[in-house]
């Protein structure tokens, strides 16, 4: 009894183990995409023609949306290694290529010293990126979901959320910090190039702590032939479960990353307000969102995954008008206005991971999730910095931008009423 008891508790990772090893690395990965959105302005003005401006920012913004193009990618690629050869082998790669997209940033020459090649060589990097966090989210996903006890699923998952924006946060004072203590001179000659060069080296030291974790009961009490058998016909057999993925993620993705990543930005460059101040504001909105995610994860818990949904949905489209019109010129009103947003994001934010993980079978759960959900974000999550950039500076319509969030928002809404009730689901099959 004694030497089977010990080989158990040697043979399956704690807790802490697997919150770190799955964690750290979803952590890096969101702070590779939202220093993109923070330094935005520097890498336009380094990497790109100096000669209109406006131009260089909406091209910096354009590469942000290519990036997601090889999303969808990533998605098969990185979830055909998760279902077929292990949740861990797919996490660990995913990072390893998201460190050597941040490497290249961080190092690409100059505009001025090469020509468009630095522009190609940001276009490369942010499409191996793209690639790397088209893997990333649903072999995370499927990893924590599987290792958690089924009755505390949905608070496990809002590791994948709370690690992201921990990623999001630092990367966040990261920026503060170098604008306070950093020249414009220095932010345009170097400085903008050091979180890109730490985020590289964080991608290495997660790739370390993802290859000791073990792999999921889940995964491994398949049979060879569950693991060997055909993606495309699993895929077509449940083509109900990713448009399911799809209208869940769709108001989620525009509204958070209209919220969540490039508020601050589009308060700079749009709004005028202090850059400093603006980033300021989102460190306490993100702080606020950190905080109201394991309370939706445990609230889902308890009363079901679908009213958690909805609640997220419709407060966040009820919300984002009201928002938005606070939001004028001051740095305080973007952190009232991002922390009420994040709240009601934080609602589907939470749960999601579970939700699309309870929705397919192991054998094409990585998979299943990871292409419809990259389509997804590609199309809409990718475009929506651009589309509100262009209405907003370009045509002079940014309550249209507006609108088209919302909409969408309420296509998530009716979503949920298609899908069943997974609360506690056995993952085991």
């Amino acid at each position: 009894m004694s030497m089977a008891v010990t080989k158990q508790q040697t043979g399956r990772p704690s807790t802490a183990k697997t919150i770190v090893g799955t964690g750290i690395g979803n952590a890096v990965e969101w702070y590779d995409w939202a220093i993109y959105a923070t330094f935005t302005p520097f890498i336009a003005s380094q990497l790109f023609s100096k000669a209109d401006p406006a131009s260089a920012v909406l091209s910096t913004l354009a590469i942000f949306a290519v990036g997601f193009v090889a999303r969808p990618f990533g998605g098969f690629l990185f979830g055909w290694i998760g279902d077929r050869v292990g949740r861990k082998t797919s996490m660990t790669l995913a990072v390893g290529l998201a460190s050597l997209g941040s490497l290249m940033i961080g190092i690409a020459p100059t505009f001025a010293s090469v020509g468009a090649w630095a522009s190609l060589m940001l276009l490369v990097a942010r499409l191996i990126q793209g690639l790397a966090h088209g893997g990333e989210l649903p072999s995370s996903q499927t990893y924590l979901s599987e290792m958690a006890p089924k009755e505390h699923r949905g608070f496990w998952a809002t590791l994948i959320y709370t690690s992201g924006t921990v990623g999001i946060l630092f990367g966040t004072l990261l920026g503060a910090v170098l604008n306070m203590t950093l020249s414009t001179e220095a932010m345009n000659a170097w400085g903008w190039r050091i979180p890109f060069l730490l985020g590289a080296a964080m991608g290495l030291y997660a790739l370390i702590m993802r290859s000791k974790l073990h792999e999921t009961d889940a995964f491994e009490g398949e049979s060879q032939a569950q693991k060997r058998a055909p993606i495309w016909p699993q895929i077509v057999r449940h083509r109900k479960q990713a448009l399911q993925v799809i209208g869940l993620t769709v108001g989620l993705t525009v509204i958070y990353y209209v919220w969540g990543v490039v508020a601050p930005s589009y308060a700079t460059t749009t709004l005028k307000i202090d850059r400093g101040e603006a980033l300021w504001a989102a460190v306490i909105a993100n702080i606020v969102f950190i905080a109201a995610l394991p309370f939706w994860g445990k609230l889902s818990d308890r009363i079901g995954r679908k009213k958690v949904l909805w609640s997220g949905a419709v407060g966040s489209g009820l919300m984002h008008f009201p928002m938005t019109w606070l939001l004028k010129d001051s740095a305080w009103q973007l952190a009232v206005a991002m922390s009420v947003m994040l709240i009601f994001i934080a609602a589907s934010a939470a749960i999601v991971p579970a939700v699309y993980a309870e929705l397919f079978p192991t054998s094409i759960r990585t998979v299943g999730v990871g292409v419809p959900y990259s389509i997804c974000v590609a199309l809409f999550g990718g475009t929506a910095p651009y589309l509100q950039q262009w209405l907003g500076t370009s045509m002079g319509m940014p309550q249209l931008f507006n609108v088209y969030a919302v909409v969408l928002l309420a296509i998530s809404a009716v979503f949920v009423f298609t899908i069943p009730e997974t609360k506690g689901k056995d993952l085991t099959h």
